[in-house]
């Protein structure tokens, strides 16, 4: 007998996603409920330059209170298609262009309470097109080796899962642009 939903409420709509509390039946009988995060979802980009760098941007995030090194990213506007927003998120992010864009996964980033699935791009062939940056967004882009953004990853120095999850997924793709 699986979870039933007896019932939603939405708690609050914001700018990116909306919270909802959810009442459900367990399975032996019980209820229960959960608080979700509800999210149109969003890409991570793996931009990997000719001279086989990594390019990350250096952000603060007010939630964990610091700066930190991220893979560029971003969220789909509406029921923007993932392959377009990860275009449109490089250029606003790094102020590069991909000339070629390969999906390379999908993973949900916090299944225990958000629906967010984001959508992970190889970005390769990069060309300087900038389109201009999101108005709260303060950036500084960074490229790294391939190799040493691997290993600033495993040493647990780059706090953030949605790169780490995309690194991973990515590590296969990543072998032939190592220079």
């Amino acid at each position: 007998m699986p979870f039933e939903l007896l019932r939603s409420e939405v708690l609050m709509k914001g700018r990116a996603f909306t919270i909802r509390r959810d009442y459900l039946k367990t399975p032996d009988g019980r209820e229960t409920r959960f608080e979700i995060v509800e999210h149109g979802g969003s890409v991570i980009i793996i931009p990997v330059d000719d001279e086989g760098n990594l390019l990350f941007v250096r952000q603060y995030r007010h939630a964990a209170g610091m700066d930190l090194l991220e893979l560029p990213a971003g969220t789909r506007d509406g029921d923007e298609p993932f392959e377009e927003c990860a275009a449109r998120e490089i250029r606003e992010e790094t102020g590069m262009e991909a000339g070629t864009l390969k999906h390379v996964g999908s993973f949900y980033l916090a299944p225990g309470y958000s629906t967010e699935y984001m959508g992970v791009f190889l970005a390769t062939d990069l060309k300087h097109n900038p389109l201009e940056a999101d108005d709260d967004e303060f950036l500084s882009v960074e490229k790294l080796p391939i190799k040493e953004a691997l290993a600033l990853a495993e040493r647990g120095e780059m706090p953030d899962a949605k790169s780490l999850a995309a690194l991973l997924m990515a590590r296969p793709y990543l072998k032939t642009h190592q220079k």
